[in-house]
């Protein structure tokens, strides 16, 4: 099973891409979705969110309030700092278990979607190459405010947040373009799967993917 990275700034359509190569047959492991999974009642970083940051990030039924977990650390950055350091690295452990399962499945393709994907990540997981879903910024807040009624400033503020372009771009091996239409993005996928299908091929053949040099 050959391990992919795919990430992309917060509007860029990352997890349309993400659903797109599921349906191509890729299988995921989706760092959101863990993320989601290890704040449950029971969860591995419930108790220590809690202890942390209070009971108010809490729904009556005792549930996290994710909602107003990330109202409060987007407001302090000694908080996010303090929520990455409880839920990263056990985020980070279910990964790779996940991924080290599908390892079995011979011939395939794994795609780990990571928002804030960096070079830690890609050795943390041994991963083989990293996808990057970009788009302009002003194409990104216009997303979030059309499609997600974001406030245009709170879109602003929640793209300036993150890894900028430029960095994520840096650390590709592949650059996607969705940037313009459905219709383009069908056909920048496609291009993509004949890519990381090529790259399978060899790594079934080879037991290892071949180098990447400088992807597109």
């Amino acid at each position: 099973m050959a391990r992919v990275g795919l990430t992309g700034g917060i509007g860029s359509g990352k997890s349309t891409v993400a659903g797109m190569l599921a349906e191509r047959g890729a299988a995921m492991v989706d760092a959101d979705e863990i993320a989601r999974e290890v704040v449950v009642p029971g969860g591995p970083a419930y108790d220590a969110v809690v202890e942390r940051f209070g009971s108010h990030v809490l729904r009556p039924d005792g549930t996290m309030d994710r909602a107003a977990l990330a109202a409060l650390v987007f407001a302090d950055p000694v908080a996010l700092a303090d929520l990455n350091a409880i839920t990263h690295p056990v985020i980070g452990a279910v990964m790779l278990a996940r991924l080290e399962e599908l390892d079995g499945s011979a011939g395939g393709i794994a795609v780990a979607v990571i928002p804030l994907l960096g070079r830690q990540h890609v050795d943390a997981l041994s991963l083989a190459a990293v996808v990057v879903v970009d788009c302009p910024t002003w194409v990104a807040v216009d997303r979030l405010v059309e499609a997600r009624g974001m406030d245009e400033a709170d879109a602003r503020a929640r793209v300036a947040a993150q890894t900028s372009r430029e960095e994520r771009v840096a650390l590709a091996d592949y650059v996607l373009d969705n940037s313009s239409t459905p219709a383009h993005l069908a056909t920048e996928v496609d291009t993509l799967w004949t890519w990381l299908e090529k790259f399978r091929r060899v790594a079934d053949a080879t037991g290892g993917w071949p180098p990447v040099a400088g992807g597109r």
